[in-house]
């Protein structure tokens, strides 16, 4: 049910605030900017502390994972919607929208990461055995298509947001909807680890000692120097950098790039909308009738065979050229589906990345939430690190001027804007998923798939 909320608010979020605040807001260049590095330092601090207080704390709304998703919840709702009602009228360049971007980029990653760490360490508490966590893995995609769907609808309803007034009632209706499905999860879910009434289980974690000490910045420093040790979990967090990367360009700057290289008249909006969803979509099925090579090859071979896919993909669009539209429409979508799929399962290695550092440290209970923020604190910055970049470059070539001067562009300008384009939806994740698969064949688990229990659950 939390991934069903979530994903209802997130991927809307995520695929429209960019083109909002660069399009119709007018955002300056330098603002976007600053927005996106305040962002991007925010974003990685605040994922360890927080996994920091979900393991160490004694609050309840923060050591237990239902609470924190509970109380976090409508906060996580009510963020999202910060970036769909301006503050004012906006000028081209005004200071405010500047201003406006922040708060909002801040404020609901916040939100997201409080409640999505306290659901991410249910993920790796709820059991131990790897068939249930494929068995959670199969639920969270069936939620996670319901609720990516509303990207397609969210399309169709406000028409790629041309009627911005219908645009900004979807999104209210998302976020109530959003909201109810995680309070479900905070009044119903339970890990392993919760100290929950007088069941035997729940006395026995309630007799040992904590598995850390007061929280202080020693302790936290300790903490995270044991997990950075972990070979596997370095090998993995450059991996998922390079994901989070690749996902962040997709989600962006996809409405962008289709709009700009692919003509009208070849996809009217209505098939644009369909694409857009299906990008969104696609993954959850493609992971669900993927679940007997999960349980067959296991997620380390498919997640490698991701990058071989994505790169191959990529050198052949780039080898047939910018004129087949058909072709570069599927392969925009094919994208999407595939780098997201494969991004679904990157639950799995850091749940045995938990296992391993609870086994090794002996710990009472596992530091799930610190496991998962760490990786945070080092991949999340390639979510401003995307924009950032891909915006400077598309400027170089004229993109803010182009947009400004609209039907009256220069047609050469707009020719070399449009090859730039297309050289970035080619190049980029052909390079990015050949970095992925050098870094990613180190990872040593690669057999949990294999092993009946790794510990036993009671």
């Amino acid at each position: 049910m939390t991934t069903l909320g979530s994903c209802m608010i997130k991927h809307i979020f995520g695929f429209h605030y960019v083109k909002l605040f660069i399009n119709k807001y007018k955002v300056s260049e330098g603002a976007f900017h600053k927005s996106q590095v305040v962002y991007m330092v925010w974003n990685a601090v605040n994922d360890p502390l927080f996994g920091y207080l979900q393991d160490n704390s004694r609050v309840p709304c923060c050591s237990q994972r239902r609470l924190s998703i509970l109380y976090g919840a409508p906060l996580y709702s009510l963020t999202f919607l910060l970036a769909w009602f301006p503050w004012r009228t906006y000028a081209p360049g005004d200071w405010l929208s500047g201003l406006h971007l922040t708060v909002t980029l801040c404020a609901f990653d916040s939100l997201l990461t409080f409640v999505l760490l306290a659901q991410c360490a249910l993920f790796a508490e709820i059991s131990s055995h790897h068939q249930s966590r494929l068995r959670l893995v199969k639920y969270s995609q069936v939620a996670s298509l319901v609720g990516s769907s509303s990207i397609l609808f969210c399309g169709v309803v406000s028409k790629n947001m041309e009627d911005f007034g219908a645009f900004q009632a979807y999104t209210v209706l998302i976020a109530i909807l959003s909201c109810a499905c995680m309070l479900y999860t905070g009044f119903h879910s339970e890990s392993r680890f919760d100290n929950k009434g007088s069941e035997p289980e729940a006395q026995q974690y309630e007799d040992r000692p904590s598995p850390q000490s007061e929280p202080s910045f020693s302790n936290l420093r300790t903490l995270v120097l044991q997990i950075l040790t972990n070979r596997d979990f370095l090998t993995f967090v450059v991996m998922n950098f390079c994901q989070v990367f690749m996902l962040a360009f997709f989600n962006n700057f996809t409405i962008i790039l289709t709009e700009h290289l692919i003509p009208p008249n070849v996809l009217p909006s209505l098939a644009k909308s369909i694409m857009y969803g299906a990008g969104f979509i696609c993954p959850q099925l493609l992971v669900l009738s993927c679940q007997s090579l999960l349980h067959g090859l296991g997620y380390y071979r498919i997640i490698l065979l991701t990058f071989y896919t994505e790169a191959v993909m990529a050198a052949i669009m780039l080898a047939l050229g910018p004129q087949h539209y058909y072709i570069l429409a599927f392969f925009l979508t094919a994208n999407m589906v595939i780098i997201q799929a494969a991004f679904s399962l990157f639950g799995l290695p850091l749940a045995d990345i938990i296992d391993t550092d609870l086994q090794k440290y002996k710990r009472s209970s596992p530091l799930s939430s610190m496991v998962f923020g760490t990786n945070a604190l080092f991949t999340k910055p390639a979510q401003s690190l995307a924009p950032m970049i891909v915006l400077y470059i598309l400027n170089q070539f004229g993109y803010e001027q182009l947009k400004s001067a609209g039907a009256d562009s220069n047609q050469s300008d707009l020719e070399s804007l449009h090859y730039v384009m297309f050289y970035l939806v080619c190049l980029v994740p052909m390079c990015i998923a050949a970095l992925q698969a050098v870094a990613w064949r180190p990872f040593s688990i690669r057999n949990s798939h294999t092993v009946e229990t790794k510990y036993i659950d009671n």
